[in-house]
């Protein structure tokens, strides 16, 4: 058997690999997360229909919404209420910030309303759609996209609620990942926002700042 000499490393050696380490080992971590693919990014659609209207203005708000319905995450639920993510999508945007931009937009292509936007462009509305995200999952073992949105009409100018109503959607699903959920998902949502364009394009909505009418004085011929 042949012995190969084995050399002791010198102190300034020893000291230049210890310092390294730390970056070997970030670099092995590194790319060890970046081997997985990007999860797929879908978007949500805003359907278009012809709806008539009220003439008038109305500021859509983002939707509240609970913690695990702020994110991009695409979330599955099954009948215990035991919430789980797809990894392999996301959507396009924080959820609420998405479905106000779809909602605004669903507005645009369907309602003869005079003019929706958001609260910060500083419009002067004669009403306020506010809504909370109840919910926006697959559901499983039945396999459905599931979305809930619970809204209510506010005049702007007294702060008031006028109306309000809860509006619900179902759609089955072909299979439990990012693609299927992300379809039925979106057809939900669409069928939930022309309910809404239509509740809202048909509610009393009192225009702002109306000047009240005045009755004659008997007997007194107007001026």
């Amino acid at each position: 058997m042949r012995w190969s000499p084995v050399f002791p490393l010198s102190r300034k050696k020893s000291r230049q690999l210890r310092a390294l380490a730390p970056v070997i080992v970030l670099a092995a971590l590194t790319g060890a997360c970046s081997s997985g693919a990007a999860p797929t990014t879908y978007d949500l659609s805003a359907p278009t229909a012809r709806i008539g209207g009220a003439g008038r203005q109305v500021l859509v708000n983002e939707p509240a919404a609970l913690q695990a319905l702020s994110a991009q995450q695409i979330i599955v639920k099954d009948v215990s209420g035991t919430i789980t993510f797809l990894g392999d999508g996301q959507w396009s945007d924080n959820l609420p910030r998405l479905v106000q931009t779809r909602l605004i937009n669903t507005f645009e292509n369907a309602s003869q309303i005079r003019g929706v936007s958001r609260p910060s462009s500083g419009t002067v509305a004669d009403a306020q759609l506010i809504s909370e995200l109840r919910s926006f999952e697959v559901v499983t073992p039945n396999n459905e996209a599931y979305v809930e949105i619970a809204v209510k009409l506010v005049n702007d100018q007294t702060g008031r609620i006028m109306a309000g109503r809860i509006f619900r959607a179902s759609v089955p699903v072909a299979g439990v990942n990012a693609a299927g959920a992300a379809r039925g998902l979106d057809d939900a949502l669409s069928i939930v926002m022309l309910d809404i364009v239509r509740w809202v394009s048909g509610s009393h909505i009192p225009v702002r700042d109306a000047l009240p009418q005045t009755s004659q004085t008997a007997g007194q011929s107007p001026a």
